[in-house]
């Protein structure tokens, strides 16, 4: 053996970046091909979420104007239960506020495995809410996401008063000021209620964040095999108004 092959044996050289990231990307490949093809070969858990971007956003606003008439549908919890242990097919996904007024599923008149739902204080799209969409699109086959603002939202209000003072809240809540500060800031010349301006461009800034997050959301979205869109809830009337 020469010394060169002695020595590499004893100090074997760490993998370089560029094929850290070429494994990676090819697991990914492989784990979202082989979610594609399971799907293509097991019938899916509700047949019926088998829709059209399109569809899926005009069955979605049909609930919410059920729920807003208050004629809202009696679900059978019991036998969608049964029919979802095996796997789920959400038709929508939904970022939503996490204040405890809004509920998306009751918005929407949902069943049970009708959506894919995060929740976070002030309805901004972390890198782990990425992530979980990119899971329900890539791996569910959702094909809507619908990024829910709300009137009177708290953390876009607090995001507000803490630039306006120049002072952090206490605990973990900058991180959600720090989230949403860019569209505060970037409504702050509009003209009308700063609140209510802050809140639509948060929503819209959002929807663009997600519509072109790389490498999985973006490709999707410019297949036409995915939409993103944005909506404001009315506190109310229950109303969601499409703003993108």
């Amino acid at each position: 053996m020469c010394e060169k092959c002695f020595s590499d044996q004893l100090h074997p050289r760490a993998p370089s970046r560029r094929s850290v990231v070429l494994f990676a990307a090819s697991a990914l490949g492989l784990t979202l091909a082989d979610a594609a093809n399971a799907r293509d070969t097991k019938a899916p858990p509700k047949p019926q979420n088998v829709l059209s971007p399109d569809a899926a956003l005009k069955r979605l606003m049909e609930g919410n104007a059920r729920y807003v008439d208050g004629t809202s549908r009696r679900h059978d919890f019991k036998h969608e239960r049964e029919a979802l242990v095996g796997g789920q097919n959400p038709y929508a996904a939904i970022l939503s506020c996490a204040d405890s007024r809004i509920a998306p599923e009751y918005a929407f008149d949902s069943a049970r495995g009708d959506l894919f739902v995060c929740r976070v204080a002030g309805n901004f799209a972390s890198d782990d809410t990425v992530a979980s969409m990119e899971y329900t699109v890539a791996v569910l086959g959702t094909p809507l996401i619908v990024v829910l603002g709300h009137d009177s939202c708290g953390a876009v209000d607090a995001t507000i008063k803490s630039l306006k003072d120049d002072k952090p809240p206490p605990g973990h809540i900058p991180s959600l000021v720090a989230a949403i500060a860019p569209s505060v800031k970037a409504s702050a010349q509009q003209t009308g209620n700063a609140l209510d301006n802050a809140i639509r461009q948060n929503v819209i800034d959002n929807v663009a964040k997600l519509r072109s997050a790389a490498p999985i959301l973006n490709a999707v979205v410019e297949q036409n095999k995915l939409k993103v869109v944005g909506g404001i809830y009315r506190l109310a009337t229950g109303k969601v108004e499409q703003v993108s």
